[in-house]
């Protein structure tokens, strides 16, 4: 997948791509759960690499096994440049799977940003470590209080969505989409359109234009969008 891509995509919100993805049938694509930790209108896109929690055992979820071969200390080490870490943690709010140790080892290895339905810990540091990151809000406990890793680079759930390695991660101040590989170029393409035909629809009702026959247009409208569009080529 090219960077020319993700450039279009970059400049596609998250609420149009979800309507471009329901083209093709895609419902479930919008994440709930992970919002921006700060919202400064960036927009993120990245391949997903994937952490997989289950809920808590006690016997294997121990301050220990943070030094076991497959840990979120391991995984890190394996993300390559540009990933989106996206981590399934079951929706559980009452245990911080990263804290600023970990998401400042993230961002030297140039990660683009964690997308999590968990929580992270260690708020002022995490912010200090200038990872953007999508979560489902704070909490102090460890993640072994509630969670088990058990691994990375297999399919997960995150809030409510299937997601793959490799998938599109798109993330803005609306939150965050998975978008399946097969349909980037789609998504890209109509999206940037979309956009463009929103842009336009913007002026005509900041012209006093109704909206039934604007949006979405009947054949006048489009018409019209036609020959604006030509005039700005």
């Amino acid at each position: 997948m090219s960077n020319a891509l993700f450039d279009i995509l970059r400049k596609v919100t998250t609420a149009t791509m979800t309507t471009m993805l329901l083209k093709k049938g895609i419902r479930h694509c919008w994440m709930n759960g992970p919002k921006p930790l700060v919202a400064n209108g960036e927009r993120i896109v990245g391949r997903a690499f994937t952490l997989r929690f289950v809920p808590v055992r006690e016997d294997l979820a121990t301050p220990e096994s943070w030094a076991n071969p497959i840990s979120t200390r391991a995984a890190i080490e394996d993300m390559p440049d540009g990933v989106i870490a996206v981590a399934d943690a079951m929706g559980v709010v009452s245990a911080g799977i990263f804290g600023d140790i970990l998401c400042a080892r993230m961002k030297k290895r140039n990660v683009a940003a964690l997308v999590t339905d968990g929580v992270l810990r260690d708020r002022a540091g995490v912010l200090t470590s200038a990872l953007p990151v999508w979560c489902s809000g704070i909490a102090a406990p460890a993640s072994v209080n509630g969670l088990t890793f058990v691994g990375w680079q297999q399919p997960i759930g995150c809030g409510g969505c299937a997601v793959f390695p490799g998938d599109v991660i798109v993330a803005d101040d609306d939150g965050a989409v998975v978008v399946p590989q097969a349909m980037a170029e789609f998504v890209a393409h109509e999206g940037a359109e979309h956009e463009l035909y929103e842009t336009w629809v913007f002026s005509e009702v900041e012209k006093g234009v109704k909206l039934p026959g604007l949006y979405p247009p009947n054949d006048d409208a489009k018409a019209r969008y036609a020959a604006w569009r030509k005039a700005r080529s």
